[in-house]
C-alpha cells in the first residue's frame, strides 16, 4: 500500500451538497437522486448483497420502510453489485427498498464510502458501510460512516425521532 491508499478518505458532513447520481436498480432501470428532490432520502452504502451483515441491514430497512415513508423518507441502498445480483438479493430476502448498482464505485467514492477500512483486523480497501440522510433540497442532513449492520436501522429511527 502506498501512503495515498492509507489516507483518510473524503467524508461528507451535514450541510454538504449530496453528490448526485443516476444508477441502475435491480431491474436495470435508472434511479436518480435528483428525482427525489422535495423528499428526504436515506442513502445507505453496503459492501455486498447476499452476505450476512448486508442482508440484516437490508431486511431491517425493508421492515422499517413504511415508517420511513410516513415520515417522508425514501430509502436507496448502493453497492457495487450488478443489477442481476441485486435482483436475486431482493427476491431471496423479499426486499421492498430500492437497491442500485455502482460497479465502478464512482458514487461510493463521491460519498466517501469507498476506501481503506479494517476487516477482521487487517486494513483493506473496500466499501465502508455508511448511511446518509439527504434533505428535500439535496443537502446532507446526517452522515454516518463505519456503521454497524446490526441495530443500525433501529438507531437511525431513534435519531430521526421515528420510534
Amino acid at each position: 500500500m502506498t501512503d495515498s491508499d492509507t489516507a483518510t478518505p473524503f467524508r461528507l458532513a451535514p450541510g454538504d451538497q449530496a453528490p448526485d447520481f443516476t444508477l441502475p436498480d435491480a431491474d436495470g432501470n435508472p434511479v436518480s437522486l435528483a428525482d427525489q428532490r422535495g423528499r428526504r432520502v436515506v442513502v445507505y452504502c453496503y459492501p455486498a448483497a447476499l452476505t450476512p451483515g448486508c442482508t440484516t441491514q437490508a431486511v431491517d430497512f425493508t421492515a422499517a420502510a413504511g415508517e420511513f415513508a410516513e415520515a417522508g423518507l425514501d430509502i436507496i441502498g448502493i453497492s457495487p453489485d450488478a443489477p442481476e445480483k441485486l435482483s436475486r438479493f431482493r427476491e431471496q430476502e423479499s426486499l421492498s427498498i430500492t437497491l442500485v448498482s455502482d460497479p465502478d464505485k464512482a458514487v461510493l467514492q463521491a460519498y466517501g464510502a469507498y476506501g481503506p477500512k479494517k476487516l477482521y483486523g487487517k486494513e483493506v480497501v473496500g466499501v465502508i458501510r455508511s448511511t446518509f440522510v439527504i434533505d428535500a433540497d439535496g443537502k446532507v442532513e446526517r452522515a454516518g460512516y463505519n456503521v454497524k449492520a446490526t441495530g443500525h436501522v433501529a438507531k437511525l429511527r431513534r435519531d430521526l425521532g421515528l420510534s
